[in-house]
């Protein structure tokens, strides 16, 4: 993953946390779609894939100023797509594991409605083609970029987010006798269920002007 980005999540919850009005942090999971990728196939031509239903599920922090926030995230994040040869009466399936770490801009329109976007830095843990069992180069670049809605009912939060891969498309990968793997980019459409465990109103010993990690 990028250093520098990590530097700048450690800087922004540093300076942050000690000048926040108000503060919270939970737990969130929920679903995800995905949409992209193709197959240029030996006897079926250019083929594109069906999403399956993935999952993610992390952690959040939110740090208030007003009406605007600060937001970074850890999540775990499983996405699938099926590529179908009718031709060929066989189905590939393209799975893709990750850590994405968000570090959002938001601010409040009204009430419980809440608007952010930002750059995400996300570590490929395991990309696969299947049957093959192929190893699949899924990213050329470890950037993407989030923007999205939430709404707020107390302590949970409804959140729907679109997710979009900043990587260039890598070079074609062999894909077995169906063809090759002309783009593996996946982008998402996410919607979750947030829980906040704590926020400032818990008082765990913090003081103004300091950083507690």
């Amino acid at each position: 993953m990028n250093k520098s980005f990590f530097l700048v999540i450690a800087a922004v919850f540093c300076f942050g946390f000690s000048q926040a009005q108000e503060y919270s942090f939970g737990i969130k999971g929920g679903a995800n779609y995905a949409f992209g990728g193709e197959i240029q196939g030996n006897i079926e031509g250019t083929v594109t894939p069906e999403s399956e239903i993935g999952f993610h599920g992390g952690v959040f922090l939110q740090l208030e100023f007003g009406k605007f926030f600060v937001r970074p995230e850890v999540m775990y994040n499983t996405v699938e797509t099926t590529f179908d040869f009718p031709n060929l009466a066989s189905t590939s399936t393209y799975s893709v594991e990750k850590i994405s770490v968000p570090l959002l801009i938001g601010y409040n329109v009204w009430g419980p409605v809440d608007i952010y976007a930002g750059p995400a830095v996300q570590k490929i843990m395991n990309a696969t083609l299947d049957p093959q069992n192929q190893d699949i180069t899924a990213q050329t670049t470890p950037l993407a970029a989030q923007a999205g809605v939430k709404l707020n009912f107390g302590r949970f939060e409804l959140d729907l987010r679109y997710d979009h891969s900043l990587s260039k498309s890598p070079s074609p990968q062999n894909a077995g006798t169906v063809g090759d793997l002309t783009d593996s980019r996946l982008n998402q459409v996410l919607l979750s269920i947030g829980f906040t465990i704590g926020n400032n109103e818990l008082n765990f010993g913090r003081k103004r002007g300091n950083c507690y990690f």
